[in-house]
């Protein structure tokens, strides 16, 4: 897994760091360079009640912003099942189960290459990268 992460550029390593940190599961890169997309890729992951989409979309935001990582359109209110935050160059779709399920982003963009980052996060491994 770290090989993965090592080849991604900064921000979408913090991201996902970040969303690991508070929890997420089932993080997944849509890698969009090359399908002549609006985007270069999605960042999907899932949290397990809408608490924690709420939490995951703040650690993100937060992480990202410490970096000089601007958020540029957050969609979604607080207890939703589904939230989006779009940084410009990637942007990051937090769901609960259901509404995973239901979007099947992965499914809708098949053509894109797809990386999953699914180990657990060690503790204290968010200073360590730092």
């Amino acid at each position: 897994m770290t090989e993965k992460k090592d080849l991604l550029q900064p921000e979408l390593r913090v991201a996902i760091a970040a969303a690991q940190e508070k929890q997420a599961a089932q993080i997944t890169l849509l890698d969009f360079q090359g399908l002549g997309a609006f985007t270069d890729g999605f960042l999907v992951c899932t949290g397990f009640s809408a608490p924690q989409v709420d939490a995951i979309c703040d650690e993100i935001e937060q992480q990202l912003a410490r970096i000089g990582v601007d958020l540029m359109h957050r969609e979604g209110k607080a207890g939703a099942e589904w939230m989006l935050l779009d940084f410009g160059s990637f942007i990051v779709h937090v769901f609960t189960e259901r509404a995973r399920h239901y979007y099947d982003l992965e499914r809708l963009w098949r053509a894109a290459r797809r990386t999953d980052f699914t180990e657990p996060r060690a503790p204290g491994a968010a200073e360590a990268e730092g």
